[in-house]
Order: structure tokens, then sequence, then C-alpha cells
């Protein structure tokens, strides 16, 4: 498989970058035309650089010489590659050896970089998949990031509701656990699960290895979409109960009928000549564009997610297509098939460039009738739909922004306001949470936790925490982009709490030299009501709005956001210190050895106990750890000394 995920830097030590001198030139044409007497006439890519440095575009040509050598002629062009060729004022290169490898590079470093010429698909989280894991009685479970070889993967999933829809029915069908292998092994007696009919209650024995292995080969037969043969079979099993008078025995597979046929309701569309595929359509209107992905495994329909990429002026639906292509599947490995609405430019080389990706050969089609355009059209039809709603909620979120800038007296709408929030119990697992909101409605990728590190602080001080929040998140905002140049600098800070917040924060963007940033906090009003928050600005008297203003509605949301999102980190912090053990504190003491441990002793007090040789008996436990594991909690390897007797 070609490599891909090269950076600049590094194709630079390997002597691959071609780069025109280090001085300053002027912008335009004339620097392109610099560059043509070194260029060689092979597959590669470019990139072009403003004056400052930054990347304005990324592409890929199968000739540097001639592709380079069309942009170094200024006529012929759209306004917008026109402006870019104006605003050029330095260009690097990286030769390829195939136009297929140049691809993929292309749109790695899309992704990487983000100019602002090209079409970016900017949300590109990971998918979830089910995983069933390997081994004796394997697991069920939601799985997201890098597959490993300890189990089956079906995916992907649109979304974790899906995921989670799906386990939830799989377990009433097929009774496998869901629970974590440390809790398997230590169960002594049937959890909720077993008692509610979701689980064969193998930790305690209750089902055979054989007979859970058939529950594991029937649910991964219906997710590989064998769904007919797996439902005959439950049918013949439930006629058979019936017929010997096992009717308990016949009504819970009855049950385990209904959830099958519960999973292939939420599926909706489920195409008979469609097994392994993903329908892509393209919508554009009001300027803007969406890109509708439905996902199609084992026949079954696994749900759809809508992209709305970044584009710019005088790009053509192929050229958007191609781009979302090469960047949605540079993570991912694509389907067999992928039926598109629009023919991307250089369909062909993206189909090699994928098949590469994948191991096999994909195939693109756009259909022109049967089945496959229908699965098309219908892809279309959610494509209008979900953008016709982004571009009223879009509308919708400018006028409360203007709402904002007039409450609040700002110079201009605000493009970025970053909303502020701390969460602990009397002091403790205290954390500080950060979320960001802008004209495209909350920015999820950018939320910010921050736990609180200051050992002098008071337990419960909360303008303490708040002054430690935003002197780490400015201090290194100042180090990033001293000169403000970027897009990360908020035009406008929001503090959940009253005066004695608004002051922490005055006084901690005040040690950075940063009286300039705008600040309101948001206190409860009387009786904590909602609808009578008051407002405080520095230089200015508490003041509040209209009780029904849909501009306070706004601040409202921001303000619980601010509040859901840090009291989810302080809860999951609180959990994981909970469920942290002493054992969490041994050199040498992985989560493998962890759970030996604790299977052998009960618990982690038993361990500390534990003598030397009990500590040897421990199977993967060697005579030196069980040494340095005594020597911990006797005294010899901890930092506080050893307890008096």
């Amino acid at each position: 498989m070609i490599e891909t995920e090269k950076t600049f830097e590094a194709l630079e030590e390997e002597g691959a970058v071609y780069q025109h001198g280090d001085e300053a030139a002027p912008t335009g044409p004339t620097v392109i035309q610099g560059y043509l007497p070194t260029l060689p006439d092979a597959p590669g890519v470019y990139r072009m650089l403003d004056a400052k440095g930054e990347v304005l575009y990324v592409g890929k040509a199968r000739s540097l010489k001639k592709r380079v050598a069309n942009y170094a002629n200024i006529s012929g062009h759209t306004n917008r590659i026109l402006r870019m060729i104006i605003a050029t004022a330095s260009m690097v290169f990286v030769t390829t050896e195939t136009e297929t490898e140049a691809l993929l590079l292309e749109a790695n470093l899309i992704k990487q970089l983000k100019p602002r010429f090209n079409v970016l698909l900017r949300d590109d989280k990971s998918f979830p998949y089910i995983v069933i894991k390997s081994g004796a009685y394997p697991q069920i479970s939601k799985h997201r990031g890098a597959k490993s070889d300890k189990g089956a993967y079906f995916g992907p999933f649109a979304s974790a509701g899906a995921v989670n829809r799906t386990i939830n029915q799989l377990q009433k069908a097929f009774l496998l656990r869901g629970c974590s292998d440390s809790m398997f092994q230590n169960r002594s007696r049937p959890c909720l699960d077993y008692q509610i009919k979701r689980c064969a209650g193998p930790c305690v024995g209750l089902v055979t290895e054989e007979q859970y292995g058939k529950l594991v080969s029937d649910a991964s037969a219906f997710l590989s979409g064998k769904s007919t043969s797996v439902q005959s079979d439950l049918a013949a099993q439930m006629q058979e109960a019936s017929e010997t008078l096992e009717f308990e025995r016949a009504a819970a597979i009855r049950d385990r009928i209904r959830a099958l046929t519960q999973v292939q309701a939420h599926q909706g569309v489920n195409p008979q000549g469609v097994t392994d595929a993903d329908v892509i359509a393209l919508h554009n209107a009001s300027g803007q564009t969406c890109i509708q992905v439905f996902f199609f495994r084992a026949g079954q329909n696994w749900g759809n997610r809508a992209y709305f990429p970044r584009t710019v002026r005088d790009c053509e639906d192929e050229e958007i297509v191609e781009a979302f292509l090469g960047q949605f599947y540079s993570d991912k490995t694509p389907p067999r098939l992928l039926l598109m609405s629009h023919t991307a430019t250089n369909s062909e080389l993206i189909a090699e460039a994928l098949s590469t990706i994948a191991g096999r050969r994909v195939e693109i089609s756009v259909p022109q009738r049967g089945e496959k355009r229908s699965l098309v059209e219908h892809a279309l039809t959610n494509a209008r739909e979900a953008l016709a709603r982004k571009v009223s909620e879009s509308a919708t979120q400018a006028k409360l922004l203007g709402g904002v800038a007039e409450a609040f007296g700002l110079e201009g709408t605000p493009q970025r306001i970053e909303v502020y929030d701390n969460s602990h119990i009397q002091g403790t697992n205290a954390v500080g949470g950060m979320i960001v909101a802008g004209p495209e409605g909350f920015i999820k990728s950018q939320y910010r936790k921050f736990n609180i590190k200051n050992a002098d602080l008071t337990p419960g001080d909360d303008f303490g925490m708040m002054r430690e929040v935003l002197n780490r998140r400015f201090n290194r905002l100042l180090k990033e982009d001293p000169g403000r140049e970027g897009e990360m600098w908020p035009d406008l800070v929001l503090i959940d709490g009253g005066a004695g917040q608004l002051t922490a924060a005055v006084e901690a963007l005040g040690e950075l030299g940063l009286q300039d940033v705008r600040l309101v906090s948001v206190a409860k009003g009387e009786e904590r009501d909602a609808g009578r928050e008051e407002f405080h600005a520095p230089g200015r008297r508490p003041f509040s709005l209209p009780f029904r203003d849909p501009t306070l509605y706004f601040l409202q949301r921001l303000r619980d956001e601010a509040h859901r999102f840090a009291i989810g980190a302080h809860r999951q912090k609180r959990a994981k210190a909970t469920s942290s053990t002493p054992l969490d504190e041994v050199p040498g003491v992985g989560a493998a050895r962890k759970r030996a441990l604790l299977t052998h002793f009960g618990s982690a007090k038993a361990v500390t106990r534990a003598g030397l040789t009990d500590l040897e008996a421990v199977d993967g436990v060697s005579k030196a750890l069980a040494k340095k594991i005594y020597d911990f909690f006797h005294g010899g390897g901890r930092d506080d000394p050893a307890p008096q007797r």
C-alpha cells in the first residue's frame, strides 16, 4: 500500500521536495514562472504559499512542469484561480512515483494544512463500528478508532446512536454479553442483563462455550447480511419448541425474532440489489453545499450523515466531489461500490486510488435508472432537506449573533464566542470547561477541558479556578498566535458567574496584558430563575435583557451548554478516580497484571496485605515484580512512610 501519511517536513528531509530559493520575492505569475526550469516532467503534489508563508492551495499533477506552466499564464483562469495566482509568493513541490500516489498525498495534505482555496471537508469524525471480540465468550460492543485483529468488525454506522440501538436489539436477539472482561471474570452471580433476558449468563456457566459460540455465529451471520437464514432458523426452533410443548422456550425465541425485526425496521431502506456500497449525493443552494452519504453494508442500511464542506466560488460540482472522495476515504476503507449523483473529476484515477487504499477493486458509478438510481435520488432528497435546514439555521444563528453584538455593544457580529464554567464537589476533581460557538452553531471539535492543577488553591475556590483556566487558555493562545491573525481569538468571552467571577477573569487576562478581550459574566437572577439572568461587564452597571428576548434564550443556551460540558468532564474525572486502586501507582503493573492480581486476591486491599510468596503465586507475576509490589505496599517503594504499628 502506498505510504501517504508523511508530512512535508519528512519529505524535505528525504530530498523529495524542490523549493525555489529562500529570498523574498514578489507575488504573481512572475514568481511561478521562476520555478519552471527546475521542475521535472513527473507526477507530484505542489503547495502554493502567500507572502506570510500560509498555504493557499494544495494540488496534484500528472506533470508538475506542465501544471505550473499553466499557472504562469495569467489568462484563461476563473476568478478564484486568478486570485490565488496573484497571491502566490512561493511554492513547494513533492515528486511521487505515480499520479495515484499524488492523489492520496494531496488529500492527506489538504486535511493537514487546510488551505483556504481548496474544498475542505470540515466534519470528518471517525465512524463507530460494532465489534464482536474474539475469545471463549466474546463481548459485543461499540468501537471507534483503529481496528485490531482481536475481533470481527461490522460497519461503519452513521452515528453512535445507531450503533447503540442496534446493539441493544442484538443483545435481545442473541443474548451476547456486553460487560467488560474484568467484570465478566469477577462475577459470582448473573447480572441484571441476564434477568431481563439480554444475556445468556456465560459469566457463571449458565451457557456452555459451544452454545454461546452458536449465538455468536448467528449474530455474525445477521450482521454479515444473512438475516433471512438466521430468522428462518429461529422460526424453525420456535416451531419445534411449540410442538414439544416447550412454550417458555418458544416465547423466548419469539422475542428474539421480534428484536431482529426491530433492528431491520430501524434501518429504513434496505435494497435488494446493493449489498456493500456508499451512496453519495451532492446538492448546492444559497452558496453552500451539502453532501449526503448513506452506508449500506451486508444488504442493510446502517444510517446516513450529512456533510457541509467548505467550498470556494467558481468550484464545479465535479471538483467538489473529487475533493470530498479523496479526503473522506483518506483514513477509511471504502466499500466495493460508490453510487454517485455526480461524476467526479478524474473519476478513473480516484477509483484506482481508492482501490489502493482498500486492497481490492473499488467501482465508482453514476446510475441512471433502476433501484440504484432510486437510492441516489433518495440521498439527493435528504441532501436538499439537510441543506435547507442548514441555511435556515445559519440565518437564525446570524440574527442571534447580531442580537448579542447589540446587547453587549460589540463592534461587529461575533464570529467566535467562548464560554467558560467550572465543576467540582467541595473542591475535589475540579475541572474547567470551555465551549465555542460561532455562525455555524456549536463548534464541538474546539471544546476544551482543563484539569485544575494549582495545589495552592483553597478547595472550592471558584475564582481561583477561573483565573487558572483563563491564564492557561490565553497564555497558550499568545504563544501560538501573538499577532492575533488566526481565527482562534474570541470576539466575546462569557463567564458563568457573577461580579466575583468577572473580576477574577479581568485579573487573569490583565496579567497577560489582554485588557481588550471583551468579557461578560452571566449570573443567575433572583431565586435562580431562568429568564432573570443578570449580566456583568467591566465598566458597566449590571443589566438584564427582556424576559422573552430571543437573544436571552440564546445566551441561556450557551451558558447551559458550558455547564453541561463542565459537569460531564467532572463526572468522567470523578468516575476515573472512583475506579482507581492503589495498584495504579505501582511501577511495572499494567492493566493485564492488575487484572490478574484482582482476580487472584479478590480486591486491591487484599493485594496490599499479601505476602511475598502469595504474590509470586499469581499467574504472570515474576519474582522480581512480586518483590517490587511487596516493597511498594510495605514502605519500600512509596513516597509516604510506612504506617506506624
